[in-house]
């Protein structure tokens, strides 16, 4: 059995995921993708401002506008190719030459002109067509300063219909692993390139569509890793030789360094699932900075929030970008010693004002799980309550110590508080305007006073 199949039968082993566990893996995988794809054909958003973007629909810093529609289209994209896989018993569980047409319009939202100036001549301008296979041809220069031609537009519908049939005829035969067919189909479209934009990303959509289909984990191209990736393709290309159409069927036995580069790239997305699954840190060594999105503001931006009073929407921002991420990565970091205790047990709680609540009512709320808060999901006294919160709680309860170690039955708890004034809010015993976060400094710094206090805990109560 290779790594990969190993791999994959532990994902297998694992399903179903704990509700939590797949939360936090699926918004993951969601930023990273959108971000990377997204980010190797030149879009200039950061990680933190595609993170704000996608995840609260705001706007930092200066961006670009076609970007940040760029970056909310991509994301539509995401989700209507996870949809799709998941119609395998449904007559739509085919893939159709519409799907990719439509996948493609959403991406591009809208036909618009790109304009061109060749040294010392006129300037010459073309139509992209969203959702439309291109009208002119799309060759590009080679390193070495060759025309790399791509399919010709009057013989790429009939290509693009040999390459969907294929497919189709290859899923139901089941010869082809999902790792080879989207790697081969992967190729494929590239040598064809049926639109005048997009054809990268709509390629690494499809890869992971088709992959998804079969219960893989989709997988993120890094863009730091965008020459492995064109090296890889390159390498085939040179195989298959330059020829459109010998491009647009080649066999699996000339692709073989694709196949193998985006097995590499499934066997690291598998190993990050796993790891999730089993309640492991997944985070690398700065997702948590990314978590938080932003991590620092320039001091106009710092005098505008000193201005601030608390809203609903920041008391909820907080909590999912700072009180979440933060007590996951309390978790991640002490997972070792909670083992030694047969009870763990979460708790989190809001506070709010009693004096600007109804009486009658609860002023308090209380969560036995980590996960994000959704406006949508609270009604009208829960979100009363979250506006007017004095005080996040997070309470982690280890107890009973297990049986099988000779240690004093002990307790320890974990407690942090996040707690709100009117132009700024407590952590850590430091001061932060509303819309500013913790240094990821700060944050680790805090996470290793929890990992001593605790390991000291438990040297005292060796027997």
């Amino acid at each position: 059995m290779t790594e990969l199949e190993e791999l994959f039968k532990q994902w297998q082993d694992l399903q179903p995921l704990n509700e939590a566990y797949s939360k936090r893996l699926k918004r993951k995988f969601m930023l990273e993708f959108n971000y990377n794809s997204n980010h190797i054909e030149g879009n200039t958003l950061t990680y933190g401002q595609t993170e704000i973007l996608l995840l609260f629909g705001r706007v930092v810093s200066e961006a670009n506008m076609r970007d940040l529609e760029e970056m909310k289209a991509h994301n539509v994209c995401l989700n209507m190719i996870e949809t799709k896989a998941k119609s395998k018993e449904t007559e739509d569980h085919k893939l159709t030459e519409s799907f990719i047409r439509q996948l493609h319009h959403t991406l591009l939202r809208e036909d618009y002109e790109v304009y061109r100036q060749l040294p010392g001549g006129p300037i010459s301008s073309y139509t992209v067509h969203a959702g439309k296979y291109k009208t002119r041809p799309n060759s590009v220069l080679t390193a070495t300063g060759e025309t790399f031609e791509y399919a010709p537009p009057e013989e790429t519908p009939a290509l693009m219909k040999d390459l969907v049939c294929w497919y189709n005829d290859e899923e139901e035969k089941q010869e082809l692993s999902p790792l080879e067919l989207a790697s081969i189909f992967h190729y494929r479209y590239i040598r064809i390139h049926p639109f005048e934009d997009g054809n990268g990303r709509i390629a690494r959509l499809l890869v992971n569509y088709i992959l998804a289909r079969h219960d893989y984990p989709m997988i993120v191209i890094k863009s730091d890793d965008k020459d492995a990736y064109l090296d890889a393709l390159h390498e085939c290309d040179l195989a298959v030789g330059s020829l459109p159409s010998d491009g647009a069927h080649a066999q699996k036995e000339k692709l073989l360094p694709f196949i193998r580069y985006i097995r590499s790239c499934l066997i690291r997305a598998l190993k990050v699932c796993i790891k999730a699954a089993n309640g492991e840190n997944i985070e690398e060594d700065d997702d948590f900075a990314k978590e938080l999105a932003i991590i620092k503001r320039n001091s106009k931006k710092a005098i505008s929030a000193s201005k601030r009073s608390a809203t609903l929407d920041d008391k909820i921002e907080i909590y999912n970008s700072l009180l979440v991420p933060f007590a996951q990565k309390i978790l991640d970091n002490i997972k070792s010693a909670a083992e030694l205790f047969d009870q763990r047990e979460i708790i989190i709680t809001i506070l709010g004002k009693k004096d600007l609540l109804d009486t009658k009512n609860k002023d308090l709320l209380v969560f036995r799980k980590l996960s994000e808060l959704n406006l949508h999901d609270l009604n009208t006294q829960e979100k009363l309550i979250v506006k007017n919160a004095d005080n996040y709680s997070f309470v982690y309860l280890l107890s009973n110590v297990n049986r099988n170690y000779d240690i004093k039955d002990i307790r320890i708890d974990i407690i942090e508080n996040i707690s709100f004034e009117d132009k700024f809010y407590l952590f850590n015993k430091k001061e932060y305007f509303y819309g500013n976060f913790p240094l990821q400094s700060d944050i680790n710094g805090r996470i290793q006073e929890i990992k001593q206090n605790v390991l000291q805990q438990i040297k005292n109560a060796q027997v």
